[in-house]
């Protein structure tokens, strides 16, 4: 019989990660704040997927994360929909996205790789439009 794979004392706060991520970079509009949060949240060079790009370093997430609350306007945000669920150093959080009091305009998941307690990798998931 194999050995077994020993585990890690403690494992990160997924959902307190991951909704940080969703509220303080992704929703905050003041760049001083989403900078100072990416510090905080994210390794020194993480890399975030995106369906159509990938984004190398703090400042390009913070700049993605600004250009696209510029884009959809100033009561668009996202929401998450569960607690952020992981283990082994890999979080999912499904969220939804749209205007405040309007329609939801795109759900999906954040997947992120976490490495000594910061996001390392993260992987945006968007799911297909409904028909």
């Amino acid at each position: 019989m194999p050995d077994a794979i020993e585990q890690t004392p403690t494992e990160p706060d997924y959902d307190r990660m991951l909704r940080s991520n969703l509220e303080q970079v992704f929703n905050e509009r003041d760049a001083d704040k989403r900078r100072a949060a990416i510090d905080a949240l994210f390794v020194a060079e993480p890399v975030m997927f995106e369906p159509e790009a990938v984004v190398t370093g703090r400042a390009a997430i913070a700049e993605v994360a600004g250009r696209l609350l510029e884009q959809f306007g100033p009561t668009f945000s996202f929401t998450p929909l569960a607690p952020a669920v992981g283990h082994h150093g890999l979080g999912v959080l499904h969220w939804q996205a749209g205007p405040k009091n309007g329609p939801v305009a795109v759900t999906g998941a954040d997947a992120a790789q976490i490495v000594d307690g910061r996001i390392a990798r993260l992987w945006v998931l968007l799911n297909p439009p409904k028909p």
